[in-house]
């Protein structure tokens, strides 16, 4: 995309080369603004340095560290040879994801999931997810790998393991287009109440790479959740590989207040006055 006579105009009208705020910082507001607002689209490309030079009136290392930044953002995306391009908007998910699962988290924000499912047996469980999920080693469990598929690009890669004991209606289930979560409630029983989640930053191996479509040893975010149920009884353990190029976590915060202490009440020492009257 070439930049319009108009939107040229715009950018220097609003450049205030007389303003205490550094010219880095004024260039990335107005470029975000153009990205927020629409006139400049996912795929979009921006005008070369030396023309973004001209129009800001500052040197390229002003420009640079405002395209950097918001390269960082995820806001843009620099190929070498071929120039910047405005990104595709990241896959906001909820970290707590109020325990609907990501399928029903998903669909909540207008972008209901395609699940392609590529593994549902039973194996036995492994001395890490038999502690997980409380049982014995070897136990028998349900193992589920899915990949997530949002707006028609795989996003997340996630195995997933129950006891068969508790929900062996799951095996002979159709997971490409429903939440699991909604299955074990209406067809299990089972209501899960609480979990736990860990996360950490990790690299693609070659068989993430090939089926989440990105380059081995690109930045993934791994996901791990244990699941309870109301009695405390853990269902449910996975792990999920999230492209970190195109997912982003939220995490809502409450502050509790510390109930208040009773005033304590102190003696005060009675006046020989008030002795004098008993």
């Amino acid at each position: 995309m070439a930049t319009t006579d108009t939107t040229q105009l715009r950018l220097q009208a609003q450049i205030d080369h007389s303003s205490p705020i550094p010219y880095y910082v004024q260039i990335k507001n107005l470029i975000r603004d153009l990205i927020e607002h629409g006139e400049w689209k996912p795929g979009d490309v921006l005008p070369s340095e030396p023309e973004l030079c001209q129009i800001f009136g500052v040197s390229r290392t002003v420009v640079r560290q405002a395209l950097q930044e918001l390269t960082y953002e995820g806001l843009l995306i620099r190929e070498r040879g071929r120039g910047t391009f405005v990104a595709e908007p990241k896959i906001s998910e909820s970290l707590v994801q109020r325990l609907t699962g990501f399928y029903q988290d998903m669909a909540d924000r207008g972008h209901p999931p395609v699940t392609q499912v590529l593994k549902q047996e039973i194996v036995p469980a492994s001395p890490k997810i038999a502690a997980y999920l409380q049982v014995e080693p070897g136990t028998p469990l349900i193992q589920l790998d899915r990949l997530r598929f949002v707006k028609g690009e795989p996003i997340v890669l996630v195995s997933t393991f129950l006891p068969y004991a508790l929900c062996p209606q799951v095996m002979h289930a159709d997971f490409t287009r429903q939440s699991l979560y909604m299955f074990l409630e209406r067809e299990c029983g089972l209501f899960i109440v609480r979990g736990r989640r860990f996360i950490e930053a990790v690299t693609a191996n070659e068989y993430e790479a090939r089926l989440l479509g990105v380059p081995k040893g690109a930045p993934l975010l791994k996901l791990e959740s244990v699941s309870y149920l109301e009695d405390g009884k853990p269902i449910e353990y996975y792990y999920a590989f999230h492209r970190a190029d195109r997912s982003r976590f939220e995490v809502e915060l409450l502050r509790v207040k510390e109930p208040k202490k009773p005033t304590e009440s102190v003696a005060l020492p009675r006046s020989n006055a008030l002795k004098e009257e008993e």
